[in-house]
């Protein structure tokens, strides 16, 4: 048995790991591609619109754009806003303060300057679409403009050097989540749903997606049920023949409309903000639109959606010939994505260019304090308002250190990781460290000052590449003026999970200083990892067998294999227990997929009847408390109030009406599920039906999952070196760059 060339450690050679000769293939489904990157097979969230369409499947069945992706984001797997929530949980508190954010963002952005005029030049389809736009914004039903003056314009006057100021008192708590949809409005729902032939268990959530009449609108419009998740433009198709008959055409304006907004959705799973006309035009035609550009009018004309241009060389001189064209993209996009990338852009620039530059004593002081690499850091962020730093794992320690010697010197400083394990692993004061979700939901952290931002003279956000646009702008909207932010992350790791690559446009703009570390990750799996980081899959010495590889022929095998090395060989070789090793495989379906692998790894680990929505007392978790996120935890116990879990050491009660769509098996995750956090152990499955999902940011995020060892189911051949030294992040359409390139020209 041959190891696979490039890795280099030799495979197990004891019985567990050599292939039994009576081992039996179950089926070669193919996986598909993790998370946001396209491919994964994420599953509905409701069953699905029939009328002669069938059960909803997957939202990310089908490619949302020409080479997009398709997928829906890992934190998309089980999500679920909570309908008929009995308490507010833990979703319910930060989507609510999501929502606040949102508003003083709106409100904000209300009070600034009038835009810039734009577009004047633009001829044919593009005025025409610009025009559309404006005349939305001029009438009775104004939207958001997406031109806007480039200066920062403070939303405060400019405040002095940080210091120390009183405490403030505590932020008020998150409201209430909103009612769960009347019954009256369910049940009148319900009826137009039977009418249609679609499953009426779609009820609530149609009733809370559309609003108040949400019966009327569907049954004057029933294409508006694409605006449920999972539900498809061919599933509506049958659901307005049903309710329609021969009214009902593929030309119809109200199904360009919303098949324009779905497509948009999706390209917001896929990663994108915004879609280039050109892309959209050819999806609409894809799905049957027969005038895809009328189709895109008719949604910008209800306000579904903006239009805008952006040049595309924003540094470039104006022409001086009036008549000249400055060469632009027109590109459409969601109001939400729209109007964060906007504010992110805006309160970026607001600290980069509001900074008085000199450093005061308790900056001063604090680079003092710190050393190594920290030190570079910490002048950095004496004389910044924002501050990029990358590195790998080891490279924590620098961020960590310059949050030490910001409170030695009296300074108010906090850190926020994606996931609890990722503050746990900056070994910093309870206090000093928390969640990035948890400290916009106010559950940890500095709290509010009167005006309603964060009490903080600095801010080091950790796992910065899994920052998605929407949280960004709340998190940069939250800084006071004359505050420093520190984004910190591993660019070879996958982007977001949602829409946006905030923290790989900021490295692009090259806006701010960027510190790379020269701390490199020690060790075997150190020296791997950081050769796939760029594109090379070296051959690494593992005396203790830090690095495993366990060739496979089929994916039957690899389900195999997989269970005999965490139930068993990890444990008795490597002396890591089953409860604290990681399978991370490329998407959930398949023979070889997370679903195949669990319940696989629960009969052999936890084997039971799965009496509460099929799971046990002792089962490993993948709790999605909101969409994007996803927090490893074990099943407690279930009683009449719901699922209790034990996640991160904190207790949560998932109530029974949630837990099919917010919790899952976990003993295998996906490596956008698994992205923040790291385990002693990791088993990376790699089945022959997978080439498809590999790249080199999922095989660099997968692999360095693993503290202490690292096993790789292998059945990919020659194509896990090939993903790795070719097969790139698929590109994601963002409008970041640009719109900081109006706003801060010169890079400081």
């Amino acid at each position: 048995m041959s190891t696979e060339p490039g890795l280099g450690a030799k495979p197990e050679a004891d019985e567990d790991t050599t292939a039994d000769e009576d081992t039996t293939a179950v089926g070669t489904g193919a996986p598909g591609a993790d998370g946001a990157d396209g491919g994964d097979d994420a599953e509905a969230t409701g069953s699905g619109a029939g009328g002669g369409a069938g059960a909803a499947g997957s939202a990310g069945s089908e490619s949302a754009v020409p080479d997009a992706g398709s997928g829906a984001a890992a934190g998309g797997d089980g999500d679920g806003d909570g309908d008929g929530a009995a308490q507010v949980s833990e979703a319910a508190a930060e989507l609510a303060a999501q929502r606040v954010e949102r508003e003083r963002i709106a409100q904000r952005r209300a009070e600034q300057k009038e835009p810039i005029e734009s577009g004047a030049k633009l001829s044919g389809t593009a005025a025409d679409l610009l025009a559309a736009i404006r005349a939305v914004e001029s009438g009775e039903k104004p939207a958001a403009t997406v031109f806007t003056d480039p200066g920062p314009a403070p939303r405060r006057a400019p405040a002095p050097e940080p210091a120390r100021r009183p405490e403030s008192a505590p932020a008020a708590s998150a409201p209430a989540m909103p009612a769960a949809p009347a019954a009256e409005a369910v049940a009148a729902v319900r009826a137009v749903l039977a009418d249609g032939g679609a499953p009426e268990s779609l009820a609530p959530q149609v009733a809370a997606a559309l609003g108040e009449g949400a019966d009327t609108l569907l049954r004057e419009d029933p294409w508006q049920l694409l605006r449920v998740t999972g539900v498809r433009p061919d599933q509506a198709d049958g659901f307005a023949r049903a309710l329609l008959g021969a009214e009902c055409g593929p030309d119809d304006e109200r199904r360009g409309r919303a098949v324009t907004g779905w497509l948009l959705e999706q390209a917001a799973v896929a990663g994108h903000t915004a879609l280039e006309m050109p892309a959209l035009t050819a999806a609409l035609a894809q799905r049957a639109v027969s005038d895809p550009e009328d189709a895109v009018q008719s949604a910008l004309a209800e306000g579904e959606a903006l239009v805008f241009q952006d040049a595309l060389d924003p540094g470039a001189p104006e022409p001086e010939d009036d008549e000249a064209e400055r060469p632009v993209r027109v590109l459409v996009g969601l109001e939400r994505y729209a109007l964060a990338e906007e504010s992110l852009a805006d309160g970026l620039a607001r600290l980069v260019n509001s900074l008085v530059k000199d450093a005061s004593e308790p900056w001063e002081a604090a680079a003092a304090a710190a050393s190594g690499g920290a030190a570079e850091l910490a002048r950095a962020v004496a004389g910044h308002g924002l501050v990029l730093h990358t590195g790998g794992e080891a490279a924590r320690a620098e961020p960590a250190a310059l949050l030490a010697a910001a409170r030695t010197a009296g300074l108010r400083a906090f850190a926020a990781a994606h996931t609890p394990d990722g503050s746990r692993r900056l070994t910093v004061g309870e206090e000093a460290a928390g969640t990035v979700a948890d400290l916009l939901t106010g559950a940890t952290g500095p709290g509010r000052d009167a005006d309603g931002a964060l009490d903080l003279d600095l801010l080091i956000v950790l796992d910065a590449p899994q920052l998605d646009v929407e949280d960004a702008a709340m998190l940069v909207e939250a800084l006071p003026d004359g505050a420093r932010l520190v984004l910190s992350g591993d660019p070879a790791t996958l982007w977001s999970a949602g829409p946006g690559r905030v923290f790989a446009d900021l490295l692009a703009a090259r806006v701010c200083p960027q510190i790379a570390s020269r701390t490199p990750d020690p060790g075997p799996l150190g020296e791997l990892v950081s050769g796939i980081g760029v594109g090379e899959l070296t051959q690494v010495e593992a005396p203790g067998k830090e690095v495993v590889i366990v060739p496979v022929r089929d994916a039957g095998e690899a389900v195999h294999r997989t269970v005999q090395l965490v139930a068993d060989s990890v444990p008795r070789a490597i002396g890591v227990p089953a409860e604290q090793t990681v399978v991370i495989t490329p998407g959930h379906g398949g023979a070889a997929g997370t679903r195949a692998l669990n319940t696989a790894l629960k009969e052999r680990l936890n084997p039971g009847p799965g009496r509460f929505g099929g799971f046990d007392p002792g089962d490993r978790i993948a709790y999605s408390p909101a969409p994007g996120r996803t927090v490893p935890g074990q099943v407690v116990k279930a009683d009449a109030d719901g699922l209790h879990l034990s996640c991160a050491g904190a207790p949560v009660v998932v109530p029974k009406e949630r837990v099919e769509q917010s919790v899952r098996h976990g003993w295998a995750l996906t490596a956008h599920q698994a992205a923040g956090n790291r385990w002693p152990a990791a088993v990376v499955v790699l089945p022959g039906d997978a080439v498809q999902a590999l790249s080199r940011p999922w095989v660099y995020t997968a692999f360095s999952r693993a503290e202490r060892h690292l096993s790789v189911v292998h059945g990919v051949e020659q194509a896990l070196a090939k993903a790795v030294a070719e097969s790139l992040p698929k590109p994601r359409t963002t409008r970041l760059p640009v719109l900081l390139k109006t706003q801060v020209p010169a890079a400081n």
